[in-house]
């Protein structure tokens, strides 16, 4: 049985910092490609980074160099720091498991950015 679990979450402050983690089971955590999504209120559900198994990483423009994308393999985790945090990062983010397109997604956590 698959489970991502994502965490770390909550209320952060406009350009303060906050780490999500994302702790994966039931996979081969160090063969999947690793991504982070995000839904904002009334809005589409859109792409944030990914992270794949080489350690390559790719960026969504509304993201690049605010935010960054990291996988421990020996912990089965994947993080994303977000710095310079924005109101409009306020979003649920969800964490992927991708491994030849198939996808497995996490229950999502709150992020809200806000003074």
């Amino acid at each position: 049985q698959v489970q991502l679990v994502e965490s770390g979450g909550g209320l952060g402050q406009p350009g303060g910092s906050l780490r999500l983690s994302c702790a994966a089971s039931g996979i081969a955590f160090s063969i999947n490609a690793m991504g982070w999504y995000r839904q904002a209120p009334g809005k589409q559900r859109e792409w944030v980074a990914t992270i794949f198994s080489g350690g390559t990483r790719t960026y969504a423009d509304s993201v690049k160099g605010r935010f960054t994308i990291s996988r421990d393999n020996a912990k089965n985790t994947v993080y994303l720091q977000m710095n310079s945090l924005k109101p409009e990062d306020t979003a649920v983010y969800y964490c992927t498991a991708n491994r030849h397109s198939v996808v497995h997604w996490g229950q999502g956590t709150q992020v809200t950015v806000s003074s």
